[in-house]
């Protein structure tokens, strides 16, 4: 069941992903970034009254809004990093690290002990990643501001998951709303900084703003309650597949070329998750 709701995860995760970044072709990103963080906060608080929560304590909700100061880091960072360096190094080096490091904490502090197969399975994600991630440009050296731009959005992306495995059972979803609440507060200054108000943003590109942020919001509730059922490592393992259906979408929907770089790290990911699986 762990398995399902970490691969659900990177599925909602990866649709968020691709929908935005479609999004961020007609309007002003981080501004698409800050609606879709709003518009997550609104029905997180709308959806969490009717999810069972046995107890919350603040611990919990400091767990959730540190994972959302994460979550806020991680895409300010990122936007910040694509605009001053090349996607095809900003892109792997947040995935790839931000995959890399919460199995490091995960298994030198909180313990977690894969087993061998799953290690494996582990083992083949990460470079899968990177091959899936890094476009045909992948030669291309992407400015210095750019690869350190990545590296703390990467680590922001850590801190996201790590928190948010910290919680305890039974917290509805108030750790969630708790995250979006200083996402939102992290996303704001870096979208007044832009210039760009929201007013300019179309009605059509806004309400789909509002959707990729409750599809991220779904994919780390999914996260979450995978934590519960398998080890912190392998959730974010899993949950961090999601740039498998962007690629996908972008061959199925846009008619991209399918390159072997990414063929070879599809394959990768089919086999990664089939080793996790059996471990």
């Amino acid at each position: 069941m762990g398995v399902l709701l970490a691969l659900g995860s990177a599925f909602f995760y990866g649709l968020a992903d691709f929908i935005g970044g479609l999004l961020s072709r007609r309007a002003d990103p981080t501004t698409v970034a800050l609606v879709g963080q709003v518009g997550a906060l609104v029905l997180t608080v709308l959806a969490a009254p009717f999810v069972p929560a046995t107890g919350v304590t603040m611990v919990d909700l400091a767990w959730g809004g540190l994972s959302g100061i994460g979550t806020g880091v991680g895409m300010v960072f990122l936007y910040r990093g694509l605009s001053r360096g090349s996607m095809s190094v900003v892109v792997p080096l947040v995935a790839v690290g931000g995959t890399l490091l919460p199995v490091l904490i995960a298994v030198s502090i909180l313990g977690d002990r894969p087993t061998a197969v799953a290690w494996i399975g582990i083992i083949a994600a990460l470079p899968s990643l990177w091959l899936i991630s890094t476009t045909s440009k992948g030669a291309v050296k992407a400015r210095a501001d750019g690869a350190a731009d990545a590296l703390i959005s990467s680590v922001g992306i850590a801190v996201q998951y790590t928190a948010l495995a910290q919680v305890a059972d039974g917290v509805g979803l108030w750790p969630i709303v708790a995250g979006r609440v200083t996402a939102v507060l992290v996303v704001l200054p870096m979208a007044r900084r832009t210039g760009t108000g929201l007013r300019t943003l179309p009605v059509s590109v806004s309400l789909a703003a509002v959707a990729t942020g409750g599809m991220a919001a779904l994919g780390l509730t999914l996260y979450m309650l995978a934590t519960r059922e398998q080890l912190m490592t392998i959730a974010v393992v899993l949950s961090s597949l999601y740039p498998v259906l962007p690629v996908l979408l972008g061959i199925t929907v846009l008619r991209e070329r399918l390159t072997a770089r990414r063929s070879l790290g599809l394959a990768g990911a089919a086999v990664a998750v089939v080793l996790i699986t059996l471990g």
